[in-house]
């Protein structure tokens, strides 16, 4: 299917933005594909595309979150100093670039799936409207998760003459996404009109409404802090509508970097800049090594000595989980109170003369990583069954938080096979799951473990904005914020992006009335269901 990604993209793209700008015109000009010759599912690969280049790379999931909750460490301080946006929370010359990214891709992006839905309730494909419904729900509440309030009841309504809409409480927005997912899942029918390039699911309605269902949950679990009652009821209503059974069910936006759709997170760690300065931080090393985890010799390696292939990301380090060694976070290399080279555990410089990798033997991502081709993790199996684990040890649903939580961790283990690179058996990951089995001591011992399991994993997934949002939820794993001179955040982990400053210029009305309901615009300002810790 990837053959056809850039194809069906670029058809997409041509045709969405014909319909974003003219939609009455292109709908009504004999001269134009009207909505009866257009099929809209050219738009899907479109919007599944945006969807993916929102979540990673530059957006800000690689240069905010990933550091933000310690999964990567950066020292930041040579040619890669936008990393200290996460790893130091101290801004750089882009940040208020970075911090708008996510926003504006994540409208675009819904705003595609608004024309598709458009054009598909014309031509009654009832369908493809559903799933534009569930795609579309996925991408607003990925923005919600980050900002807090937005627009959403009067969003994607330019047609309406609608220019300025009102920002939702986030309370309000969640609710009616609840809702509309709800009504979409309900809605698909096997043997109804049939999804078409469909680069997530090929087409396969039953994987779309069990992905529908397992975003309910996820979203249910959000509310756990702020209203028990309710996120109770999404929960059950997720399970009885059926989630993710296996791996198979993984949703990923496959990359085609020969037609100009690669990974974005991959293209930033092939940056010579960023192949020397990012790292895997002392927390994700040491959590692995605790319980020598199957993954580290696929996610990590030290590379050789030398600054040259310390910079060169097609040189091959050593994997071995014996000498890998995690960079503290908060560090950097000029020479004053916070080099790195002052850290009690330094491993020391490596190489000699002119080829001297000051930085030290710290353990970066491997290859899988810096491959274009690497698909993009959206939900999977994996994180499915550790929420489930997550509601049953809350007495959300009933089944045992034990298992959910042993098939949560093989999961994790097969489905890092998705990116192509060293393979973990069945075998391996079934033999580390009975090694290491769920603390049921007592429920917050349950808890701690699972969600310190979702961190990991859906940080090694390259996910990390998930990472982040199930660590405000959870409040797991405890981590040490930063305090390094001049940060943003009064040494405080960042709980979410400010609006774009760009907001303030076509839509004062709706952020004034969205930061004074917030109770401000910061870093620190909490979204509605952020009560984890």
């Amino acid at each position: 299917m990837k053959k056809y990604i850039g194809f069906l993209l670029v058809s997409g793209m041509l045709i969405s933005t014909s319909c974003d700008d003219r939609f009455q015109e292109v709908n009504t000009d004999p001269n134009r594909p009207g909505a009866d010759v257009f099929d809209p599912n050219l738009l899907l690969p479109t919007a599944s595309f945006g969807y993916g280049n929102m979540t990673t790379g530059y957006t800000g999931a690689i240069l905010f979150q990933s550091m933000w909750i310690q999964a990567l460490a950066s020292t930041s301080t040579g040619g890669a100093n936008y990393y200290s946006n996460g790893d130091k929370y101290v801004i750089s010359g882009s940040t208020n670039s970075y911090i708008q990214n996510a926003w504006i891709t994540g409208f675009e992006t819904a705003s595609r799936i608004n024309q598709m839905q458009r054009l598909a309730q014309t031509r009654e494909l009832t369908n493809l409207n559903a799933v534009g419904s569930i795609f579309k729900v996925n991408t607003l509440s990925f923005l919600a998760d980050i900002y807090g309030d937005i627009p959403f009841s009067e969003a994607l309504r330019a047609e309406e003459g609608i220019m300025q809409p009102s920002y939702d409480s986030q309370s309000d927005a969640y609710i009616g996404m609840l809702s509309e997912l709800e009504a979409a899942v309900n809605v698909l029918n096997a043997a109804g009109d049939p999804i078409q390039n469909d680069i997530i699911f090929g087409g396969d309605i039953e994987k779309w409404r069990r992905f529908g269902n397992s975003l309910m949950l996820k979203m249910a679990l959000r509310l756990v802090n702020v209203d028990p009652t309710l996120a109770q009821t999404w929960a059950q209503r997720a399970v009885a509508g059926g989630v993710f059974t296996s791996s198979e069910d993984d949703a990923l936006v496959p990359s085609d970097e020969a037609n100009g759709y690669a990974n974005s997170s991959a293209n930033a760690l092939n940056v010579p800049d960023d192949i020397y300065e990012v790292r895997w931080s002392k927390v994700m090393i040491d959590f692995l090594q605790a319980t020598n985890d199957p993954r580290l010799s696929i996610v990590a390696e030290v590379p050789p000595a030398g600054l040259s292939a310390n910079r060169n990301g097609v040189v091959v380090g050593n994997n071995d989980p014996a000498v890998q060694i995690g960079l503290p976070n908060g560090f950097d290399m000029a020479g004053g109170q916070f080099d790195i080279s002052n850290h009690p555990d330094f491993p020391g410089a490596t190489g000699s003369g002119g080829d001297v990798a000051v930085i030290g033997a710290y353990s970066r991502p491997t290859g899988i990583y810096r491959d274009r081709e690497a698909p993009v993790f959206i939900l999977t199996y994996a994180e499915v069954q550790l929420l489930l684990a997550d509601a049953a040890a809350r007495g959300l649903i009933s089944g045992s938080a034990a298992e959910f939580y042993r098939n949560g961790v093989e999961a994790a283990m097969i489905s890092m096979n998705h990116f192509g690179g060293p393979t973990l058996s069945a075998t391996a990951a079934a033999n580390y799951a009975t090694a290491n089995p769920l603390d049921v001591s007592t429920t917050e011992a349950s808890l701690k473990m699972i969600n310190e399991q979702i961190w990991a994993t859906t940080s090694m997934f390259a996910n990390f904005v998930e990472a982040w949002n199930n660590w405000k939820r959870s409040g797991y794993p405890e981590l040490t914020p930063v305090n390094f001179p001049g940060n943003f955040a009064s040494g405080q982990i960042p709980r979410r992006q400010p609006f774009p400053v760009s907001e303030a210029g076509v839509n004062e009305e709706g952020l004034r009335n969205a930061i004074a309901r917030m109770g401000g615009d910061s870093w620190l300002t909490r979204i509605w269901w952020d009560g984890g810790n």
